[in-house]
């Protein structure tokens, strides 16, 4: 199963339009719909928002071609607005964070997997063990305020245990740095790999700090505010292992190469037919998008786009549980950490991490607070047997007439 770049033909930019009724459509069931649908969507969102963000961001360095990344770029916002929108209207905001959690984990597991170089692939096994653990809090916590079962949301897909601990996981921001990829020996997969997982990592940052706040109980308040100052380090990682010497329209190139190659996992995996026609269109419109900026491009540079991106692409993502792949990192690199660019012993950290840690938790860790003795298990309060047994409950007393 191939996707050839060159051969396939996207939707002409002036036909990729909406309308209110087109951008705003039936969400999803957060219950009757498979789990990976949503984590689709969320995934999709982020690789958008990213999309958005570079192509105001090219403005200060191709003003010439304002317009052409005015015109995408609405078109990219667009689509972003009708991904986020097929989002379950009745999910609660801590039901959302644990969906947002699970998508990091889940695709986050697979590029990790599929990463040919092993440094980079180890930078994302070191993301993905954080996340891990990311989830497992949020799911404490919906146990704590609501005493509800975060398994709802994941549908089993994704396990709900500790990873490295989030209060182990602050570090100086010199430890947060990694090498950097060489744009020319480097494999066209690694800097998708990269530009995905920090679309990723940036929409969870956001997420956090927009719903942190909402919550009344201070726990949770905290839980989210260092959720998110992790999520900082998790872009700050993918960020600084891209090539600084990549041109601003090879970002770019690399940028819309990344979306197309994230729609074709979509759609080659998805069970939902509505969604699935939303993934075929949107395919469309960034196989357009991949043809205008590879011939300005190589308009402009005078170089051969395949060069940067490859000129097909031999196998999509599949958006399955990565569950095995999440054991066996989990056993084998939890007590991993890092000092400057290398990956070391927890043991082995930086003296500047571990005077950074030491500050932040000089008045306790909200992370250990809110999973202080809680262990997940099926069912939450169904399953204990106290509540469960009506045997249990006292006798309703008989009311006078």
């Amino acid at each position: 199963m191939t996707l050839d770049l060159l051969r396939e033909h996207g939707t002409p930019l002036a036909r990729q339009v909406f309308t209110w009724k087109d951008l705003v459509r039936e969400p999803i069931s957060k219950l009757d719909d498979e789990a990976f649908t949503r984590v689709r969507l969320i995934v999709g969102h982020a690789v958008e928002q990213a999309a958005v963000r570079f192509q105001h961001a090219a403005v200060r360095f191709g003003a010439e071609h304002r317009l052409l990344l005015a015109d995408i770029r609405r078109v990219e916002h667009h689509q972003a607005t009708l991904l986020r929108w097929l989002q379950p209207a009745d999910q609660s905001p801590l039901e959302c964070s644990i969906a947002v959690a699970q998508a990091a984990v889940e695709v986050g597991a697979q590029i990790a997997r599929c990463e040919p170089d092993p440094y980079v692939a180890q930078a994302l096994r070191l993301g993905l063990l954080e996340d891990f653990d990311h989830l497992y809090r949020l799911a404490a916590l919906m146990d704590r305020l609501e005493g509800r079962d975060a398994n709802a949301i994941l549908q089993s897909y994704t396990d709900i245990r500790p990873g490295r601990p989030t209060a182990a996981q602050h570090r100086a921001p010199e430890d947060d740095l990694r090498r950097w990829y060489d744009r020319y020996a480097t494999a066209p997969a690694t800097k998708l790999h990269a530009r995905i997982a920090g679309a990723i990592a940036y929409q969870a940052r956001d997420h956090y700090l927009d719903v942190g706040p909402t919550f009344a109980d201070p726990v949770a308040r905290q839980l989210y505010a260092e959720l998110a100052s992790v999520k900082e380090q998790h872009v700050t990682q993918c960020e600084s292992l891209l090539d600084p010497a990549e041109t601003w329209l090879e970002r770019w190139l690399l940028q819309e190469a990344a979306e197309v190659y994230l729609y074709w996992g979509c759609l080659s995996s998805e069970s939902n037919p509505r969604v699935r026609a939303v993934w075929d269109r949107f395919l469309a419109y960034e196989l357009e998008h991949l043809r205008i900026v590879r011939e300005l491009f190589e308009k402009t540079e005078m170089r051969d786009a395949s060069e940067v991106v490859p000129l097909c692409f031999s196998e999509p993502l599949q958006f399955a549980g990565e569950r095995a792949f999440i054991r066996e990192v989990l056993a084998a690199e939890a007590d991993l950490g890092a000092a400057g660019t290398e990956f070391v012993p927890r043991d082995a950290e930086s003296r500047a991490t571990q005077s950074y840690r030491a500050q932040l938790e000089r008045d306790g860790s909200p992370s250990e607070t809110v999973a202080a003795g809680y262990r997940w298990s099926p069912g939450t309060e169904l399953a204990d047997p106290r509540i469960r047994d009506a045997s249990v409950l006292p006798p309703l007393k008989a009311t006078g007439s």
